[in-house]
């Protein structure tokens, strides 16, 4: 198996990914210099994936790519940032060559042109191990306008975006023989997550508080409660899902368990005053994403899910973790 050596690799696959922001330098240089925009503030994130726990060796290079960087463009979502500049660092083995490197390189690319954000610099070295990709992304956001997790307040409407639990029963739906094009549609969504940028920059100045689901809901909506120092319930039966998912659910309703613990859905949830009703379906409209109003948040703490008679669902897993 061919590879370029390390500064082939940059010089051929990946400073072509700097070019159209000036921040990276065309990678020349040991870093980056990220100029602050006069009354915005940086947001930087960072995520990681491993071989064998978030993709498998025979997923597509190009999708991983693209996974690697929506993921970390969902975290700007969720504080109402505009996507920047990214740093990309990958511990490659010896078995991702030349081509594997093209495609994974051919996947940022389509999605730095989608969402209009740029490679600044990073690192890449070999390992006998397995291959591990991490991701820093930098947006950007007017000073003080931020969504944060912290400002839930009791008595607000709790939304998400898209639908729930499509992720976490893709895996369900392969074993139990499910249509083709319903494995097919529950699939991509694991694969290619949908960042909600125009939406979560939308939601600045109209919710208090915002996260986005990659635990799992119950999760992350946890974080909410925890940070905002008050409690939340969820409503099952108002819960979005997708025509593929409920069949899945119709052949087995445990699996109601799967779409309130599961992760990997990238989708916005967030707080906001009974009072912006109308204006956040105005925004997410003109924003082309469907929001949904799926419970509200309470005095006291912790999470409670209530069935659609308003009976609680006791859940023994909540959510990945992963230690």
């Amino acid at each position: 198996m061919t590879r370029r050596g390390e500064f082939g690799v940059i010089d051929e696959l990946f400073a072509p990914l700097a070019r159209g922001n000036p921040a990276g330098l065309a990678l020349t240089d040991d870093a980056a210099l990220l100029d602050v925009v006069p009354g915005h503030e940086i947001v930087a994130t960072t995520d990681a994936l491993v071989e064998g726990v978030h993709f498998h060796a025979d997923d597509a290079p190009d999708l991983i790519g693209r996974k690697l960087l929506r993921v970390s463009l969902s975290d700007l979502a969720a504080m109402g940032a505009e996507p920047y500049v990214y740093l990309l660092t990958l511990a490659v083995p010896p078995g991702c060559g030349d081509a594997w490197l093209e495609r994974f390189t051919g996947g940022l690319a389509q999605d730095q042109r989608e969402f209009d954000i740029h490679l600044a610099g990073g690192d890449t070295v070999s390992t006998e191990g397995t291959l591990v990709l991490s991701l820093t992304a930098f947006g950007i956001v007017p000073s003080g306008q931020a969504l944060r997790r912290s400002a839930a307040t009791e008595g607000e409407d709790l939304w998400t975006s898209g639908t729930i639990g499509d992720s976490a029963l893709a895996l369900e739906a392969m074993h139990a023989g499910f249509e083709a094009a319903e494995v097919a549609f529950l699939r991509d969504r694991y694969l290619l997550p949908r960042p909600r940028i125009a939406l979560g920059t939308a939601l600045r100045g109209v919710a208090s508080a915002c996260i986005d689901v990659s635990d799992g809901l119950v999760a992350d909506l946890g974080h909410v409660c925890r940070s905002s120092g008050i409690g939340g319930e969820v409503w099952t039966a108002s819960i979005p899902l997708s025509r593929p998912a409920r069949a899945v659910l119709g052949a087995d309703t445990e699996l109601i368990r799967t779409v309130l613990g599961g992760g990997d859905d990238y989708e916005l949830l967030f707080c906001a005053p009974p009072e912006r009703r109308e204006d956040i379906e105005t925004l997410a409209q003109g924003c082309g994403v469907a929001v949904t109003r799926i419970g509200r948040m309470h005095d006291g703490d912790g999470v409670v899910v209530l069935d659609a008679k308003g009976a609680e669902i006791s859940l023994t897993f909540h959510g990945y973790a992963h230690f």
